[in-house]
């Protein structure tokens, strides 16, 4: 008698009408990945991650960012980088810029969409741009301002939307006003950062229902969720029950924002895909490819990393 064959581990989808039947995974490996590693990888090596990660079906990759090399010497080689990627077919390749300057090296390197990051407290825009809350907003606005001029999209990151390490809770009307602001400079779509990971289901739909009722649509809205505090999926799936269409992920959960305090790893875009495909929710992506990019990572950076949906297909010889 031969033995039973081995279930192979997948998400065994069941659907909820209540929710969206399809969502966007927006990549953030590449650049909000690595830019905290201790060590600087080669191009080469960041231009293949891009290329592996864009070929597991994702839609959208953040492949760098063209900030000053003394803020980020990590990510000093941004004009290499997409020279070297070239076009990722379906695939868009969105670079962070910090502020004008950075916008044109982006738009001269052939990036054609790109990021803005603004903050709603005065304590991160002071680590993080050297400005204030109104300074990032300027910054921001000049941006997008020039990148309609030049037919390129922008989406705004609202940093510190659920809490900051140095002031502590921030007020929810604030972060829907700054969001709003935002959406009506021509943001593309506003991401709203629970930077630290401190943020829980009801505050993050306490959040998303104010920011729609002053004016920003739904379907603009993102969530870029770190998972400090192990709270990262609850809060996608309010996120989802709330109307929102795009989350943020990092394959392998890498990364971290290196200018706050105790913000850990990014949510895994692992553990999120299986949580996605879990509730019948579409996402374009092989989830077995995107292990196996992890796996790649994980063996050119020496150490494991923290997504628990690759540890466990790994261990179960499925990628």
């Amino acid at each position: 008698m031969s033995e039973a064959a081995a279930w192979h581990p997948a998400p065994q989808p069941v659907a909820d009408a209540a929710l969206p039947s399809r969502v966007r995974v927006y990549e953030v490996g590449p650049r909000d990945g690595l830019q905290a590693e201790p060590e600087i990888l080669p191009p080469e090596v960041k231009t293949e991650f891009a290329r592996r990660l864009a070929a597991t079906g994702l839609g959208a990759v953040e492949v760098t960012s063209f900030v000053p090399a003394r803020w980020i010497p990590q990510l000093a080689d941004a004009e290499e980088v997409v020279a070297g990627l070239g076009p990722t077919a379906g695939v868009r390749q969105i670079a962070l810029v910090p502020n004008l300057r950075g916008f044109d090296r982006a738009l001269a390197s052939g990036i054609r969409e790109v990021a803005v990051v603004a903050s709603a407290t005065e304590s991160f825009a002071a680590a993080n741009l050297n400005t204030t809350i109104e300074g990032s907003l300027a910054i921001s606005e000049q941006v997008i301002a020039a990148a309609g001029d030049a037919d390129i999209p922008v989406r705004a990151y609202l940093s510190m939307s659920f809490g900051d390490p140095w002031e502590g809770p921030v007020a929810h009307d604030r972060v829907a006003a700054l969001a709003a602001r935002l959406h009506e400079a021509g943001a593309s779509t506003v991401a709203l950062g629970d930077t630290i990971g401190t943020g829980t289901p009801a505050h993050v739909d306490r959040v998303v229902e104010l920011t729609a009722a002053a004016g920003v649509p739904r379907e603009r809205l993102a969530l870029h969720l770190h998972d400090t505090y192990g709270q990262a999926l609850g809060n996608v799936q309010a996120g989802l029950r709330a109307g929102v269409l795009e989350y943020d992920s990092s394959a392998g959960g890498l990364g971290r924002c290196p200018f706050a305090k105790g913000a850990t790893g990014n949510l895994a875009t692992e553990d999120l895909v299986w949580l996605l495909h879990g509730l019948g929710i579409e996402t374009g992506i092989d989830l077995e490819a995107l292990v196996r990019v992890t796996q790649w990572m994980s063996r050119t950076l020496g150490r494991p990393l923290p997504s628990r949906v690759a540890t466990a297909l790994t261990a179960a010889g499925v990628a």
